[in-house]
């Protein structure tokens, strides 16, 4: 554990989920394998976009419509329904299509490993303060078993846009009725996390379960505190 700030009072904990709480790396790489096998069933090889073109559409449509970036589902639904649509397939088709890709991709997205220790100390945390979850992703907190610990859960795109705007934040400080710098947000990305928490007034914990050496990141906003297990927060909590 590692202060950079002295805390003040905490009377709410607000969390990242996703490489948070668990890995979400092998989710992705596995939610992705799934979305390009399926397309590989059904469409001829020829057809089938590659991973290069794929994130290079992905980035077309997001230069043409930016709210996509908060909404992840939205995007991968639009970037589906556009390829198909330059395949030639009728509107229709690649409406429908694009919705069975983002729901078999969802069923990988929602398959996660949440280690016990998390389970452990949130189950802990949660009988002491109340937590609030804010997610720039799009798992489903109730389907890997973490929606119990929490009062509420914001979701980019649903609720607003992503970390680090304000919305997200916003919305936790409005629910909790408590001042925004007596919330302590928890979270792995420095800008996303850190930066937003400390731009809109939370105390910032960055989780650092990966050896990563602050004065070698890209920082543009000191953390309160650095932990590298989410046990350490539990002497905190009073």
């Amino acid at each position: 554990m590692q202060f950079y700030r002295q805390l003040g009072q905490i009377r709410a904990l607000t969390f990242d989920l996703d490489d948070t709480l668990y890995d979400n790396h092998p989710v992705i790489v596995r939610a992705e394998q799934a979305m390009f096998d399926w397309l590989a069933q059904i469409l001829p090889p020829a057809m089938v976009i590659s991973r290069d073109n794929w994130q290079r559409l992905k980035q077309q449509l997001v230069a043409v419509d930016s709210s996509l970036r908060h909404d992840v589902s939205a995007w991968r639904y639009e970037a589906l329904k556009i390829n198909f649509m330059q395949l030639g397939w009728r509107l229709k088709d690649a409406e429908l299509a694009a919705q069975q890709g983002l729901d078999l991709v969802l069923v990988e997205r929602n398959t996660v490993d949440v280690p016990a220790e998390t389970h452990r100390v949130l189950a802990l945390l949660s009988a002491k303060l109340p937590l609030v979850g804010i997610t720039n992703g799009n798992v489903d907190p109730k389907k890997i078993g973490l929606a119990p610990y929490f009062s509420k859960i914001y979701q980019a795109g649903r609720d607003g846009l992503a970390k680090p705007d304000a919305d997200l934040f916003d919305c936790a400080i409005r629910y909790l009725k408590v001042p925004a710098q007596q919330i302590l947000h928890v979270g792995d990305h420095l800008h996303t996390d850190v930066f937003g928490a400390k731009q809109h007034g939370l105390q910032a914990c960055w989780y650092n379960d990966q050896q990563r050496v602050l004065t070698t990141e890209k920082v543009t906003c000191l953390p309160d505190i650095e932990i590298s297990a989410l046990a350490e927060l539990l002497p905190l909590i009073k």
